[in-house]
């Protein structure tokens, strides 16, 4: 774990879990029983084996953080953004799935969209002015909400909120000036 991580990781975590939180079972939510914003499927698969709701529901925050840390800001090389960035990245692999941020990224980027952050990627997340970006992605997001809308209505005020405090969180960061080491 690189010292940007251990940096960014909890803070990120953080803004995530106030808005995953606790045990439900949504009948309208597709997800099904969730805790702490792991679904019962993304825990099955994690842990390599068939699980039931209640597992679901003893679901500890250690081993959500570890699930979050390995299969969300690992793989969305959110380690390898910059602050801000790496929130807003994190945030919508959680919510809207690893392979929408990371396409999303590389439009808002202007790089060829092919799921996979690697170094052009990276190169021009890393050139990019950092605010742009940020409303770009963020941006896509919304249009990614407002196409679900129709299907699941119940959610479209919290999914704005959350966008709405996704962008400040991580515009606080990226605009912030960077402090001298």
């Amino acid at each position: 774990m690189g010292a940007k991580m251990k940096q960014s990781f909890p803070k990120a975590l953080a803004f995530v879990l106030q808005y995953e939180g606790g045990y439900s079972d949504h009948p309208l939510d597709p997800g099904g029983a969730t805790n702490l914003g792991i679904t019962q499927a993304e825990l099955a698969r994690v842990r390599g084996h068939a699980v039931s709701k209640d597992d679901v529901r003893k679901l500890t925050k250690d081993e959500a953080a570890a699930i979050y840390e390995d299969h969300y800001w690992n793989a969305a090389q959110c380690d390898a953004l910059s602050a801000g960035i790496d929130l807003a990245v994190f945030d919508c692999a959680v919510n809207q799935g690893l392979g929408r941020a990371t396409r999303f990224l590389q439009q808002a980027a202007g790089v060829e969209t092919d799921g996979k952050i690697g170094p052009k990627t990276l190169a021009a997340v890393t050139k990019a002015d950092a605010g742009a970006l940020l409303t770009e992605f963020m941006a896509m997001r919304m249009v990614s909400y407002g196409s679900l809308q129709k299907l699941f209505p119940t959610f479209g005020l919290g999914w704005s909120r959350r966008l709405m405090a996704a962008h400040a969180a991580a515009a606080a960061l990226a605009l912030s000036p960077v402090p001298a080491e």
